[in-house]
């Protein structure tokens, strides 16, 4: 349990009212006396004020809304709860250790301080950062590079060749360095062109369940320092994602695109290949980009608005009639010009 007072001498804030013990964070509708909550959004107000929270962190703002209720005052309350939810519950450390079913290759490095799991496989030449943790039948190839303290969690697959950088967490099911899908037709069949790159995970850059990250061709697949990458997701050959940059679930990024620094990607987007997205680009849930974008903090969706089958129905018999009305439209405008002549 902590106070109040020792969360603010770790991450700062202002008390307000008394410097209670507190066990836990918890959404306000879940919260007891012993529980911290959070007010973010203002949407959320009344259920804030009727918890029954031992504390809560708001902003300067809403402060006067909470009379007589314990506080932390914070400039950003949901980066602040965040926080407390770290203090809570630290980053797991690796327990030194290598299973006795594990599999490590002679001329693999593997340092002491890594813990090393049930069934997991090391290949030869790989490298080991400090203080690693390769969890139950994770799998990483001969030839890769893996930093300081990164995490593998279990099922995971790392092929051949590939560089993870410092602190990388990749969560269960994803693959990094499969084969990118690149073929060249022969007039009968489809060769497959092999995928000699391999894929270059910056620092920090965490990877979500089931996610595939597909190796260069000739190059390697780049994701930049910081970029958090959700579940589902498909990031194929040659793409390059920059720094601090989110992709959330079930988007993918064809062959080649370019990906700027601190954009934000929303779930389901679909992207052509061999495009660019500036720095600081949103791309708007279930979003097809279909070209560039050049100019960096544009926020982009390319979505209809939903609606019942009939609306849509009638909709679309437009929508079919859309060349032909522009051709009737442009008619119309050159004979009004003629007229107005």
């Amino acid at each position: 349990m902590l106070t109040l007072q020792q969360i603010i001498y770790e991450l700062g804030g202002e008390l307000r009212g008394n410097n209670v013990y507190i066990k836990s964070i918890a959404p306000a509708e879940q919260a007891l006396a012993n529980n911290i909550t959070f007010l973010a959004n203002p949407k959320y107000k009344q259920e804030v004020l009727e918890s029954k929270a031992g504390a809560i962190i708001v902003s300067e703002k809403s402060a006067e809304l909470f009379p007589n209720r314990n506080l932390i005052v914070v400039s950003d309350p949901y980066l602040y709860f965040a926080q407390v939810a770290r203090l809570f519950h630290p980053i797991v450390v690796a327990t030194a250790g290598v299973h006795p079913t594990a599999v490590i290759e002679d001329s693999a490095h593997v340092p002491e301080s890594c813990e090393i799991g049930a069934n997991v496989y090391i290949g030869a030449h790989t490298v080991l950062g400090e203080r690693c943790r390769i969890l139950a039948n994770s799998v990483v190839e001969h030839g890769c590079c893996v930093g300081d303290d990164t995490v593998l969690h279990p099922n995971v697959t790392v092929y051949h060749g590939c560089t993870l950088g410092k602190r990388v967490e990749i969560h269960s099911g994803a693959v990094i360095g499969a084969d990118g899908f690149g073929l060249a037709f022969t007039g009968k069949d489809w060769f497959k062109i092999p995928q000699t790159g391999a894929v270059t995970l910056g620092d920090d850059v965490e990877v979500g369940a089931n996610t595939t990250i597909d190796r260069g061709a000739l190059s390697d697949t780049k994701v930049g320092n910081g970029s958090k990458i959700d579940n589902q997701i498909q990031l194929a050959h040659n793409c390059e994602v920059g720094e601090h940059t989110v992709i959330a679930a079930m988007t993918g990024i064809s062959g080649s695109t370019k990906i700027g620094n601190y954009c934000v990607i929303g779930g389901g987007v679909g992207t052509v290949g061999h495009i660019e997205i500036a720095d600081k680009t949103t791309i708007g849930g279930g979003t097809a980009l279909t070209h560039s974008i050049t100019e960096s903090e544009q926020h982009i969706a390319s979505i209809f608005p939903p609606m019942n089958y009939r609306e849509w129905a009638k909709n679309a018999v437009h929508i079919k009639h859309l060349n032909e009305m522009s051709k009737k439209i442009k008619e119309l405008e050159k004979k009004l010009n003629q007229l107005d002549g």
